[in-house]
Parts: structure tokens; sequence; C-alpha cells
């Protein structure tokens, strides 16, 4: 199956959606190359790049429920390669 390489930017206004957020990406911790997570106290947002490389379906999937959470945008770029 064809995978491709992509960010997904999460931003978390709700803290208690990070143990949600967090279960998500252990769930699908077989396509993850890495993430960064940095806390913004002065806005009180959280703020999450996820690198994957997975199937589009994948990608879309995860993605979709991770924006689905209370209090938390997700937004993918994918890469042409």
């Amino acid at each position: 199956m064809e995978t491709r390489v992509s960010v997904i930017s999460i931003i978390i206004k709700n803290d208690e959606a990070a143990s949600a957020i967090n279960g998500l990406l252990h769930e699908y911790r077989q396509y993850i190359i890495g993430r960064m997570g940095l806390p913004y106290r002065q806005k009180g947002i959280s703020i999450i790049s996820v690198v994957i490389d997975a199937p589009g379906t994948v990608t879309s999937a995860l993605s979709g429920k991770l924006g689905m959470q209370p209090g938390v945008s997700a937004k993918t770029l994918t890469a042409k390669v």
C-alpha cells in the first residue's frame, strides 16, 4: 500500500482533551515518525506537530478523530513525494 508523508498540526485549547489526544496518537503510533509539543502558557493553548508516514485513509482518519475532540483544531499538510 502506498504511503505519504504528512504533518498534522494540532492546537489544543481545552486541557481536558490532552489525554484523548495522547490516546489517539498512541493508537496510531506505528505510523508516527516524530512529534513535537509546545505549551504556549501565555495564550493558554498547546501546539503539537506530528509527522506520519501512512496511507491517505489512515492520515485522514487520524486527523478527523483529532479534530472531533472538544477544544481541538487539527489540520494536515501532505508532501508530494
